[in-house]
């Protein structure tokens, strides 16, 4: 592999990162690619997955949940910060203690920096994905410190994977559950999570499915959100009214291996999507096998998606719940789960 040092700005701090050429790869498939890293080498767990990413007036700040394996009581919530070039050693931010006797795993962090400062962090904890309960922590502090595990209203679970989305001081959290099938709907709160009111399910899961949405502006009442699901397809529903009503959830033409996918807006209009181009055998409803490569599109409409980047192709292996933000400075930063043993970051200059 070649490897070139490059400085580039976050609009906050100066930072020096690795660009790879990965061996297999053209120019092409690299194209806008202008960085990518671990946020860590060494870590006191073994397995980690579902990472978020956030801008934050001091720096961008990570999370994921990282244990012995997904599902395990001793899986935590850890934060990473970007502070002089380079992320911080792994951070414990929130554990799955329901009390002192009891302990369960946590699971899908989502970070968003409220309008007020508050950096919010949305996570889950359960014995399984079925049974979960939604949570939250709050920073004052950009993710220096952060305040006491707060367990949102029974029926609520906050924003289940992707980041939500801020409309008139609405936010809109993207959600879904798992008990009954997979079924998408969406959550909101007016006041950083104090207080809650919950959307009908869009699908009954007989037989489109749907879970952790992922949502595109397209004016100021037209928003679109992508799914994964269990039909082969990455699935959509759309609202005309910023987000406060949905449409059904229907079926697109883009491909999906049940696995989780991110999508956002970019400043200039267009749409980018993260997610494995891997569709699977009609046949196979189970155990799809390796997710892999993880691509990146892009779109106009949100309907016809044309490729732009690769990030990774490595076969049968995994890289997957990617999670997706564009700065303040227009380039664009995407974590991903890298073998369920790192997080990794790839900064992208989008043209």
């Amino acid at each position: 592999m070649k490897k070139l040092l490059l400085i580039i700005t976050t609009g906050l701090h100066l930072i020096t990162l690795a660009q790879v050429k990965r061996e297999g790869m053209t120019d092409t498939e690299r194209k806008g690619i202008i960085a990518d890293q671990f946020i860590y080498e060494t870590a006191p767990f073994p397995e980690c997955h579902a990472s978020t990413i956030v801008e934050t007036p001091a720096g961008l700040v990570a999370a994921w949940f990282g244990g012995t394996r997904e599902g395990h009581k001793d899986v935590n919530i850890y934060t990473s910060r970007f502070t002089d070039g380079k992320w911080t050693v792994p951070e414990m931010a929130a554990d799955g203690f329901i009390n002192a006797d009891t302990r369960y795993a946590c699971y899908n962090p989502v970070l968003f920096l409220a309008p007020d400062g508050e950096l919010l962090l949305f996570y889950k904890i359960g014995p399984r994905v079925v049974d979960w309960t939604g949570w939250m922590k709050r920073s004052k502090d950009n993710g220096l410190t952060w305040g006491a595990a707060e367990r949102l209203p029974d029926g609520i679970l906050g924003p289940i994977r992707n980041q939500p989305y801020l409309a008139d001081e609405l936010l809109i959290c993207p959600s879904s559950t798992e008990r009954d099938g997979w079924k998408v709907h969406f959550e909101f709160t007016s006041d950083n999570g104090r207080t809650w009111t919950k959307g009908p399910d869009l699908n009954d899961a007989k037989p489109i499915s749907g879970i952790q949405p992922a949502v595109l502006r397209h004016d100021n009442k037209t928003l679109q959100a992508l799914t994964r699901s269990q039909n082969r397809t990455i699935n959509e529903t759309w609202s005309y009214d910023n987000g406060r009503t949905w449409d059904l959830l229907k079926q697109t033409e883009m491909p999906n291996n049940n696995s989780g996918i991110d999508a956002i807006t970019l400043k200039d209009g267009r749409h980018l999507l993260v997610y494995n181009n891997v569709k699977p055998p009609e046949s196979v409803k189970e155990g799809w096998g390796g997710r892999s490569p993880l691509n990146v599109a892009i779109s106009n409409d949100g309907k016809n998606w044309e490729p732009l980047a690769v990030l990774e192709n490595e076969p049968k292996m995994e890289f997957s719940y990617p999670f997706v933000i564009q700065t303040a400075d227009g380039l664009v930063h995407i974590t991903y789960t890298w073998k369920r043993k790192k997080i990794k970051h790839v900064v992208m200059n989008i043209k």
